[in-house]
């Protein structure tokens, strides 16, 4: 063990637009020695999440930004190395908050077990984890679909947008995605069992839209903004609801420069003339009372196939960075993972 070293990846330089390679640096330290109470968690696989890279802007929001020469946040899939606590042994599988590195030392606090038996452990932070959990929780709190009500959802190959689709499907809404790429579109379709899927690269995307939607949306999931919720805000329903977890096509604004055009008015209007329900969320403000349900649920439509999952897994640490920004940039096909250790 002594002669292990640990690797980080933290952030070298604020980044200021598009994420580039070298606002990443990789750094090699001692391995760390748990102490009393502590215990040695081997990071297995890193989720990589476009929150990330919201919290890299200078401006705090939900969470405080993250600086130059801090370590990048991040939830793991880890191993118990080696323990010094009692409640914890060699070897189990845990879920944690580890951060871009190899090797992290706890107290056990704030970590849950994962049982490998019940679903492979990377599911932990994809389907059966904050991914999955954020679909949950924004249509159970916000979206509330009521069976033959339709719901919309962009990024519907990706780990959010895909669980949304399914879980509505499971309460007897309709599904529509919203993706690109003849693999993902078919992969939404036929995989996943949408009812309709939509190219938002289409040059007609706006009128294919319209016509997957006869009835108008009752629900709109917003993981993307720009572009896509210029379409579909003038088809929402009187009365439809719209939870809000993310603005990625945003993310990537240069400081001060205004990243699309003004959307506020227009935006505004149709929330006070349809009744329109726009509520922001983090998927931790449910958790305490809700995640035990959603592991439940979730786990038993995971058993018996309702509720499917496609994983992209990048190996290596040090590829952490490319793979958040081809994530950025659409590049992914399901969860993104970076395999750090050997499982």
């Amino acid at each position: 063990m002594s002669t292990l070293q640990n690797q980080r990846v933290v952030l070298a330089s604020s980044p200021d637009g598009e994420l580039k390679p070298s606002d990443f640096g990789l750094e090699t330290d001692a391995m760390p020695v748990p102490g009393k109470g502590e215990l040695l968690l081997e990071t297995i696989f890193l989720s990589i999440d476009p929150y990330m890279r919201f919290w890299m802007r200078s401006e705090k929001s939900y969470n405080n930004p993250i600086k130059p020469g801090d370590l990048i946040v991040g939830a793991t899939v880890s191993r118990v190395r080696q323990s010094q606590n009692p409640g914890w042994h060699e070897g189990e599988w845990v879920l944690a908050f580890s951060g871009w590195q190899r090797f992290a030392i706890s107290n056990g606090s704030g970590l849950r077990r994962i049982d490998p038996a019940i679903a492979p452990p990377s599911t932990a932070v994809g389907i059966l984890g904050m991914t999955g959990f954020t679909a949950y929780a924004g249509l159970r709190n916000v979206g509330r679909p009521k069976p033959g009500e339709t719901v919309v959802v962009a990024a519907a190959s990706g780990a959010v947008g895909s669980a949304v689709g399914q879980i509505a499907r499971i309460q007897g809404a309709r599904a529509v995605g919203i993706t690109t790429g003849a693999q993902k579109l078919a992969y939404v379709k036929d995989e996943l069992g949408f009812n309709a899927v939509i190219d938002y690269k289409a040059p007609d995307f706006a009128a294919r839209l319209t016509d997957a939607v006869p009835d108008g949306i009752d629900v709109y999931f917003e993981l993307v903004g720009g572009p896509i919720w210029d379409a579909v805000l003038p088809l929402l329903n009187t009365y439809a609801r719209v939870p809000v977890v993310g603005l990625i096509a945003d993310y990537e604004a240069r400081a001060g420069e205004q990243a699309a055009p003004d959307r506020l008015a227009n935006t505004m209007g149709q929330i006070m003339g349809k009744s329109l329900t726009l509520r922001g969320f983090i998927q931790t403000e449910f958790a305490d009372e809700q995640l035990g349900d959603f592991l439940r649920e979730a786990g038993t439509w995971f058993a018996d196939g309702r509720l499917r999952h496609r994983e992209h897994i990048v190996e290596g640490l040090e590829n952490a960075p490319d793979a958040l920004i081809a994530q950025l940039k659409g590049g992914n096909f399901g969860k993104m993972l970076v395999k750090v250790g050997e499982s």
